[in-house]
């Protein structure tokens, strides 16, 4: 309560509302989203005090993540990597006249999400934190080979499909030095491509540019017009909602746990939401999927919002990022001669109960402030596609050379955006390879390090119950799918 009290102060909920606006604005530019979006803005709250600068990067934390959405909805061009599971079936709502329920799903998904789950960080913070301590390196692996199948199976009629979309993601995630040997890998001795290729590069050159491309090659079609609903009411009929809302339950049951487990992000639970919304559809007699299916955007959203939530929790109680975002509040706490951890709460309560009772206050503002602009930000739709693709590749260009100033990153945002229009073109499912890119390195070396730590014993990777359920899971999903 005392933190509240500090909290809605007018000069503190000033900093929320600009948190949540500058967090959206920055958050639809492709290439950027929310992760890039605290670290832009990082810089501007070194003038304020600790408790405000946490306070605004509240707003800007949830708001970044629906700022992704927005441009997953609206052109298929994700901010970030957590919004692609969304941009499948929100932009067919798009294309479909249905823009601004779309984004009044992506809203109250968000907010219910990220509610339970600030909720749940609020009184079990401390017990969210020891969840992650069961995890080692076959935990991890057997996770990220579980999250692989899945959605390869999953998000295609074709499983072949589904795994060729892997394999490309998995080569391109391990272009690089090798972290234990040091061996050169696909880098054909280019010294900027020993770090790796950056995962922003692979999100803008897929998801973005390759959009573009494939927009441009199909010039000559008809352009699809945003229906009647492009200018409709920005929220939901009640059959809508009630379509929508075990989805959204289903997708915060998914992200919650996954807060606190260090696998790089909401990118896990969100593809693990659609995948199971799209198995759970195949069961109707009337599939919604691919014509616009509203639990298509309800289970992601929710799912990726309630991650975000609990990786606050694991930040603060342990000191544990578990996303990039929350990698870079570490570092902004840092600055600020902070530690997180269990002594974070006795040492600097004055912050971190402000803090978390900010992050409920940032829902609210960022509900208030895009249900309304839902009609408004569905107008882009009408803006000629040669204009609005062109904004867009611009932005990716500038999304890409702001984050490293190097060439070599816009040549192969180039290359890897064909690759991205291929995808499209051959109608590959893009959600395995971006699972492929993102968790691959996690699979590799926890796998190396399992190995390792046993003297090259197999079994290690199946030797606790974790394992075995995670592998019973994926049985599971590849025998329904099969």
């Amino acid at each position: 309560m005392r933190g509240f009290g500090q909290a809605l102060t007018p000069i503190n909920l000033l900093w929320v509302f600009l948190g949540a606006l500058l967090g959206t604005a920055v958050g639809v530019l492709p290439g950027l989203g929310s992760s890039v979006a605290v670290a832009l803005l990082l810089p501007v709250t070194f003038s304020l005090d600790p408790t405000a600068a946490f306070i605004m990067f509240a707003g800007v934390y949830f708001g970044g993540l629906f700022g992704d959405s927005t441009m997953a909805i609206l052109v298929n061009t994700p901010g970030g990597a957590t919004a692609i599971a969304t941009s499948f079936e929100g932009h067919r709502m798009a294309q479909l006249g249905r823009a601004p329920q779309a984004l009044a799903t992506a809203a109250i998904g968000a907010f219910l999400g990220g509610l339970v789950a600030t909720t749940i960080v609020v009184f079990f913070a401390p017990v969210l934190a020891d969840l992650a301590l069961f995890f080692g390196p076959a935990e991890y692996f057997a996770l990220a080979l579980f999250a692989f199948l899945a959605t390869a199976s999953a998000v295609s009629d074709f499983v072949i499909r589904g795994l060729v979309s892997l394999m490309i993601g998995l080569i391109l995630a391990v272009v690089g030095i090798d972290g234990i040997s040091g061996t050169q890998r696909f880098t054909s001795g280019v010294p900027e491509l020993f770090d790796g290729i950056s995962i922003i590069v692979i999100t803008v050159a897929v998801l973005a540019l390759g959009e573009v491309f494939k927009v441009a090659y199909e010039r000559r079609q008809p352009q699809p017009r945003a229906g009647k609903g492009a200018a409709g009411r920005p929220f939901l009929s009640l059959r809508e909602f009630r379509e929508a809302l075990p989805a959204w339950l289903r997708g915060t049951d998914f992200g919650v746990p996954f807060g606190v487990i260090p696998v790089g992000g909401a990118e896990v639970p969100t593809f693990m939401a659609y995948g199971t919304e799209r198995r759970l559809d195949r069961r109707r007699r009337s599939p919604q999927f691919g014509k616009g299916a509203i639990r298509g955007v309800a289970g992601p959203e929710a799912a990726g919002n309630a991650t975000a939530g609990t990786a606050m929790g694991a930040l603060l109680a342990m000191g544990l990022p578990t996303s990039a975002t929350a990698a870079i509040m570490l570092a902004a706490f840092q600055q600020y001669g902070l530690q997180p951890g269990p002594m974070l709460f006795e040492r600097n309560a004055d912050l971190v109960w402000p803090l978390l009772a900010s992050l409920f206050i940032g829902l609210v503002v960022l509900l208030i402030l895009n249900l309304p602009f839902a009609p408004l930000w569905a107008k882009l739709l009408l803006v000629p596609r040669h204009y609005l693709y062109a904004d867009i590749t611009m932005f990716c260009g500038l999304g890409v050379y702001a984050t490293s100033a190097a060439v070599t990153d816009l040549l192969l945002v180039l290359a890897i955006g064909v690759v991205g229009f291929l995808i499209r073109r051959f109608d590959v499912p893009i959600a395995p390879l971006m699972i492929g890119v993102i968790l691959g390195p996690l699979a590799e070396t926890s796998m190396r390090n399992g190995l390792l730590s046993s003297g090259g014993e197999l079994s290690v990777l199946w030797s606790s119950s974790i394992t075995w359920v995670l592998y019973g899971l994926m049985a599971a999903v590849l025998a329904v799918t099969a």
